[in-house]
């Protein structure tokens, strides 16, 4: 799980809301509905480059360009072996 190891709190976080997002809609996620959560106090911009990162990592695709985000199959493997690691 190094991929997740190596991300900043930031990445982290802007990560784990997308993924759960994701699972709760099956929808693609965008910026602005991350930024709309009060948990994550940063700008819309702020997370399109975060989303950017997390893209160019492997963690997360885009379907079409004008798309938001989904994980990836890798992204989301990576998301359930570290609730799995919590729970140990």
């Amino acid at each position: 799980m190094s991929i997740l190891n190596d991300l900043d709190a930031r990445s982290r976080e802007i990560f784990k809301h997308l993924v759960e997002t994701y699972l709760r809609t099956g929808e693609p996620v965008g910026s602005r509905t991350l930024s709309h959560d009060r948990s994550i106090a940063v700008s819309a911009a702020t997370i399109r480059n975060v989303m950017a990162d997390l893209t160019d990592t492997g963690l997360l695709y885009a379907p079409h360009v004008s798309a938001g985000r989904m994980p990836t199959e890798l992204g989301l493997r990576l998301f359930v072996d570290s609730l799995l690691q919590i729970g140990d």
